[in-house]
């Protein structure tokens, strides 16, 4: 795995420092001339909270820049995410070691900044992946730079660690099957997914399902056991109730499932940036504390996804809009070529659901951190509605619902991706991201 192959151990030096520098001339003399800009101003948004740090800070940013900007899909949104997060954790973790590193650490010159280590480091992913926006991302350092107050070698001494962790970071991942050409032509026959309205728009992102992944030791180490077939009970029971409570016009799903059903259609990269930072905040978490977190949560979710996006184009299930219209491939099935669903259907194949992956790795997560019993408030842009979960059991099951009530998935479908997920969060907790042995030398 690229956390052991590419672990790295610099030291800093104050050569090593100006290399750094000379290398980033262009964003210090951005930060010169904007030294005196005011802090980064952030839109609010239904349900956010106030600045915690500048990891959430720059997560923000982040949701501007790959999900605002950049336009990315709501899986493939994870990988950047990771990538960000990675980088500043082990930028941060640098500074006291209290955690294992995922690739790089080093021994930071005294005094120096962690702060600038972690803008440095968020900001530096972010240029190397989206080069079209660093004028904007360069003035956004700049203003995060210029609010520490400190003294200005201590500041470059944090930005040369947070420069060197993110370098590592980009070289381990080079040639990991970010945005790769992956051929991909569905299956012709009855329970094979087919693009679906309203736009017929081609299969997304076939090449996540084929990364090398951040915490597997392969995309397919928590393969699932593959959709229910078509001649089964559960097959039948599951596409009646999809039918019956998925529907556009449907005459049995309540108000408030409908709801549910629209509030987690967001788009999930910029929803759960929002909750993370959200989560950070009310749990009074300092810098390094939110680089952990944030890189457990994207990390894992970014895992979950890669897990389910293999297993979505194994398999090549149908969604509900498809396989209604056609009677579910079973004589004891009732058509209805009319059938429309909640929401419009994600252009990629239904089995197993993305969210239940994403969901169940990020939740699981959140409970090895703060226990089952955590307080965690989630936002919707679409519905412009706040949903607050006491226990991260409730948040999990109301997103196995949504998928049905929006029309999306089969139950079996979102029950498979919980497991997958929670498989993920398992191992990630496990191996990943743990305390430091003592150094008794």
């Amino acid at each position: 795995m690229f956390r052991t192959r590419y672990r790295l151990l610099v030291a800093l030096t104050p050569n090593s420092i100006e290399k750094i520098r000379k290398k980033t001339s262009r964003v210090s003399s951005v930060r010169r001339v904007a030294l005196g800009m005011a802090a980064v101003l952030f839109v609010a948004l239904p349900g956010t909270t106030a600045r915690a740090n500048v990891v959430s800070d720059w997560d923000a940013i982040a949701a501007t820049t790959i999900v605002t900007n950049a336009h990315q899909p709501p899986a493939a949104s994870a990988i950047w995410f990771a990538y960000m997060h990675l980088a500043v954790y082990d930028a941060v973790d640098s500074f006291d070691q209290r955690y294992q590193p995922y690739i790089f650490t080093t021994v930071p010159p005294a005094g120096a900044s962690e702060d600038a280590a972690a803008i440095a480091a968020a900001h530096r992913i972010l240029v190397n992946y989206f080069p079209a926006q660093q004028a904007s991302l360069d003035t956004q350092f700049s203003s995060s730079i210029g609010a520490i107050s400190d003294a200005p070698a201590n500041i470059a001494a944090g930005e040369a660690v947070g420069e060197a962790s993110a370098q590592a970071l980009i070289v381990a991942r080079t040639g990991d099957g970010l945005l790769a050409v992956v051929p991909y032509t569905p299956p012709v026959g009855t329970g094979f997914w087919e693009p679906t309205p309203p736009a017929f728009a081609p299969p997304q992102t076939p090449w996540l399902g084929q990364m090398v992944p951040f915490t597997m030791t392969s995309a397919d180490q928590f393969f699932p056991g593959g959709p229910d077939p078509l001649t089964s009970k559960n097959w039948i029971a599951d596409y009646d109730e999809v039918m019956a409570l998925g529907s556009l016009g449907s005459t049995v799903r309540t108000a408030q499932q409908t709801e549910i059903g629209l509030f987690w259609t967001e788009h999930t990269g910029q929803q759960y940036a929002r909750a993370f930072r959200g989560l950070a905040t009310q749990e009074g978490l300092n810098t390094a504390d939110t680089a952990r977190m944030m890189a457990m949560l994207w990390t894992g979710e970014a895992d979950a996804l890669i897990g389910c996006f293999n297993a979505k184009y194994s398999f090549s299930f149908w969604r509900p809009v498809t396989a209604i219209e056609a009677g579910g491939g079973n004589p004891l099935l009732t058509a209805d070529p009319t059938w429309t669903p909640l929401s419009a259907t994600p252009p990629h194949p239904e089995y197993p659901s993305a969210h239940g992956c994403a969901t169940s790795a990020v939740t699981s997560i959140v409970a090895a951190l703060f226990g089952k019993h955590v307080s965690v408030t989630v936002t919707s842009l679409v519905t412009n509605t706040t949903h607050t979960f006491s226990r991260t059991d409730d948040w999990m099951n109301e997103v196995s619902n949504a998928r049905i009530y929006a029309g999306f998935h089969y139950r079996h479908s979102v029950n498979d991706g919980r497991v997958l997920g929670r498989k993920v969060a398992k191992q990630l907790v496990k191996g990943f991201f743990r305390k430091s042995k003592p150094n008794h030398n």
